[in-house]
């Protein structure tokens, strides 16, 4: 079985995340970024069924140069190739355009199971499963917090607010799974040293038969139009109660501000 992870390279949610003044996209060159935490949970899921049976697990994502350090890690975890698609006419895609790259680049990868994150700590949208599985005409089985696969079969429970069910579909097939899904593994020194003889591409647009035009932010369904930094925050109000007004003070200043 080839399993494809789709990982996506992220601005560090910890760090001095921003916008580029250009033309308002997310600054993924300029800030620190790392494999997105989400996606992390689905290498994990891919590894977990490699040592399960017969599969090789390539890694596949789609950034800027510095989008190779999500590869690394991944490969560091214990995925067995990388493939990066580094074109600067991808900058400014958006979630369509972004199906369309990868779609690509899972057909040639000839993948038997692709498997995503729940979503993106940069963009939080969680669509692109969706898009890819209807691009590449495969069946999609979505946010799986617990993951079986037998054989052909591949089962998962998605876990509601009032109830679980039990989804399952046949290979070829799409998966995405939760942040419950597991706990993705910490790569260990021996992990790491092998990652080094691990074999990554790189391939641009041409190699997947796509064009500057189809991707890009000119092409871009939605467009950031302004962008407006966090204020700074303001010192609080602080009720004392040197004369037994304390309480009176609390609900004036609750009531005042709608919070009762």
């Amino acid at each position: 079985m080839k399993i494809v992870v789709c990982a996506k390279f992220v601005p560090d949610a910890t760090a001095d995340r921003r916008f580029r003044s250009e033309d308002n996209t997310v600054d993924r060159a300029g800030v620190d970024g790392l494999l997105s935490e989400l996606d992390e949970y689905a290498v994990e899921t891919a590894l977990t069924v490699k040592e399960a049976g017969d599969a090789e697990v390539t890694v596949l994502t789609v950034g800027p140069e510095q989008a190779a350090d999500a590869v690394k890690k991944s490969l560091q975890m214990g995925a067995d190739a990388g493939v990066h698609v580094l074109d600067d006419a991808i900058h400014g895609s958006d979630a369509v355009a972004t199906s369309l790259i990868l779609s690509k680049a899972l057909a040639k990868l000839e993948a038997d199971l692709v498997v995503f994150g729940m979503g993106s700590t940069d963009g939080g949208m969680g669509v692109v499963p969706a898009m890819v599985s209807e691009r590449l005409g495969l069946p999609a089985v979505t946010l799986g917090s617990e993951v079986t696969v037998d054989g052909q079969t591949v089962r998962i429970r998605r876990d509601g607010d009032t109830a679980s069910e039990t989804i399952e579909g046949t290979l070829p097939l799409v998966l995405s799974v939760s942040d419950q899904a597991n706990e993705p593994r910490y790569p260990s020194f021996k992990g790491i040293m092998a990652a080094k003889k691990k074999p990554v591409e790189t391939w641009s647009l041409a190699d997947l038969e796509l064009t500057p035009e189809q991707v890009g932010g000119s092409s871009a369904w939605t467009e950031v139009v302004e962008v407006t930094a966090r204020p700074a925050r303001t010192a609080g109000t602080i009720v004392t109660d040197e004369d037994g007004s304390g309480a009176a003070g609390l609900v004036e200043f609750l009531s005042t501000n709608k919070f009762l």
